[in-house]
Parts: C-alpha cells; structure tokens; sequence
C-alpha cells in the first residue's frame, strides 16, 4: 500500500535505491498533471501497460517519475524538457512492485 511508504513531495531527488512501489496504467491512457489537482493542466497521457515509479505523494495522488522515452510512447500534451514528474490520481493506476 503506497501510503505506508511515508514519502513526500519531492523527497527523492538524487534517490539512488529504487523506488518502494511503481504504478501501472491499466486502462487505455492515464492523465499526468503538472500539480495534484485534476485542476491542474495535464502534461502528457499515458498509455496502457507503462510502468512509472512512484517518488512521492499527497492523499490521493502520487507523483511519478517521467521518462524522455514517454515523449515518443505516450500522447504530449504539454511538456517541456525540464518536467521530469508528475502527478497521477492514485484511482488511474495499478500498484506493482519494483522491478528487480
């Protein structure tokens, strides 16, 4: 369960351990905002099947790890090359553990 990991926003900057938890995108595309608010603009869709990990969260929430590759996997909506995270309503996703 994500919210015994005790992360918070930002916390893993530099992280060199891998990530306690990932999330899986079950259905066919899952919002990435730039905030923890569906309020907030939705930086890119992910499709089905990707697997991001998990580097914080706020109640619902969680904020993903983004890679260069989801600029060519996933649907851009807006993203600039310094956004490296997101945010993910926790209701989007599937949790896995960590590859190994």
């Amino acid at each position: 369960m994500v919210a015994a990991l005790g992360l918070a926003s930002g916390t893993v900057i530099g992280q060199t351990s891998p990530p306690a938890e990932q999330a899986r995108v079950p259905t066919s595309h899952a919002n990435v905002h730039k905030g923890p608010s569906s309020n907030d603009e939705v930086l890119v869709l992910v499709p089905q099947g990707t697997v991001l990990p998990i580097i914080g969260r706020r109640g619902e929430w969680i904020e993903v790890q983004l890679s260069p590759a989801l600029r060519e996997t996933g649907m851009v909506m807006r993203w600039y090359a310094n956004e490296d995270r997101g945010w993910m309503h926790d209701s989007t996703v599937e949790f896995t553990p960590p590859a190994p």
